[in-house]
C-alpha cells in the first residue's frame, strides 16, 4: 500500500494537472466564439459562390471551351488529397477522425490502382499518415491558423494546387476537414475541389433555373459579359481558394470546440481522481492512527 506521502504527492500532481486542463478549457472557449463566428460568416459566401458557379457551369459543361478545372483533363489516375488537421493535440478525437476518413479514401483509391498524393495542412495529419503513406506526402504546411486563418496564406496554397494541376501533376483534388456543428459535434467532410463540383441546388433554385435564356441564380437572371468560359477561367481558381479558406475556418472552429470538450472532460476526470485519492488517503491515515493506538494500548497492558 502506498505511503501517506505518496498519496499527498499524487493528489498535488493531479491538482496541478486539473488547473492546467481547466485553463486550457477556458482558453479554447474564448477562442471558439470568434472562430465559430468566422466559420459561420464564411458559409453563405462560399456556398453561394459554389452555387452560382454550378449554375454558370451548366451552360458550358461538355463544350470544347470548358476550362479544365471545371471539366477535368479527361483522366482519373492521380488524386491529390488535401488533409486539413491541427498542429497540436489535446483535442480529443478531432485529428484522428479526419485522418481515419482520409485513410479509408486513400486505401480505396490505391485498391483501384490510383496514384495518391497527400498535401497536409497541419502537423498532426502528417504524423499519423507518414508511417504508412510517407512516400505519398508531398508537403506539410504548418501554422495555417496562427494567429488566425489568413486568406493570404490560403491563396498561396490555392496557387500551389492550381499550378500543380496545370502542370499535370494530378487529375482530381479533394479536401478532408471537419465541419463545425457544435462544440461537441464536428462532421468530417470530403469535398471535391478539382474538377469543380457544385452543391446540389435547393428546390427553389432548381425552379428558378428552369427556362430559356441566361443563367438564373437565386431567382435573378444574369447576362454575363464577357462570356461564361472567360468568367469561369477567372472564377474557378478564386473559388478554389474560397473553398479551402472556408474548410480551414470550419476546421479551426471544430478544433477549438473539440479541445474545449476534451479539456472539460479531463478536468472533471481529474476531480473524480482527486476525490478517490483523498478517500484512500483518509482511509490509510485512519488505519495508521488505529495501528499506532493499538500498539500504545498493547504496550501499556504489557507493562
Amino acid at each position: 500500500m502506498p505511503s501517506l506521502k505518496e498519496f499527498r504527492n499524487r493528489i498535488a500532481s493531479v491538482k496541478s494537472t486539473q488547473k492546467i486542463t481547466s485553463a486550457m478549457k477556458m482558453v479554447a472557449a474564448a477562442k471558439l466564439r470568434k472562430a465559430q463566428e468566422q466559420a459561420e460568416a464564411s458559409r453563405p459566401y462560399a456556398e453561394r459562390m459554389a452555387r452560382m458557379l454550378g449554375s454558370l457551369a451548366e451552360s458550358v459543361k461538355g463544350t470544347p471551351g470548358a476550362p479544365p478545372m471545371l471539366a477535368g483533363n479527361g483522366k482519373d489516375d492521380v488524386h491529390l488529397i488535401i488533409l486539413a488537421t491541427a498542429d497540436r493535440g489535446l483535442c480529443g478525437g478531432f485529428n484522428t477522425s479526419i485522418v481515419r476518413d482520409a485513410r479509408r479514401r486513400i486505401e480505396k483509391l490505391k485498391a483501384a490502382g490510383k496514384t495518391v498524393k497527400i498535401l497536409c495542412l497541419g502537423r498532426k495529419g502528417r504524423d499519423q499518415l507518414r508511417r504508412v503513406y510517407g512516400e505519398s506526402i508531398i508537403e506539410t504546411i504548418e501554422d495555417m491558423n496562427r494567429p488566425m486563418v489568413n486568406f493570404d496564406k490560403v491563396a498561396d496554397v490555392s496557387e500551389r494546387v492550381t499550378q500543380m494541376f496545370e502542370n499535370g501533376e494530378f487529375d482530381v483534388c479533394s479536401i478532408f476537414y471537419a465541419r463545425f456543428k457544435s462544440a461537441m459535434t464536428q462532421i468530417v467532410t470530403e469535398q471535391q475541389l478539382i474538377p469543380f463540383q457544385g452543391d446540389e441546388a435547393d428546390e427553389d433554385d432548381k425552379s428558378d433555373e428552369q427556362g430559356d435564356g441566361a443563367a438564373a441564380v437565386g431567382g435573378a437572371v444574369y447576362e454575363y459579359e464577357p462570356n461564361e468560359e472567360q468568367i469561369l477561367k477567372e472564377l474557378l481558381p478564386r473559388n478554389l481558394a474560397v473553398q479551402i479558406f472556408k474548410a480551414l475556418l470550419e476546421n479551426n472552429a471544430s478544433e477549438h470546440g473539440a479541445r474545449m470538450t476534451a479539456m472539460d472532460s479531463a478536468t472533471r476526470n481529474a476531480g473524480d481522481m482527486i476525490d478517490s485519492l483523498t478517500l484512500r488517503y483518509n482511509r490509510t491515515r485512519q488505519a495508521v492512527i488505529t495501528k499506532e493506538l493499538i500498539e500504545i494500548i498493547s504496550a501499556k497492558e504489557a507493562l
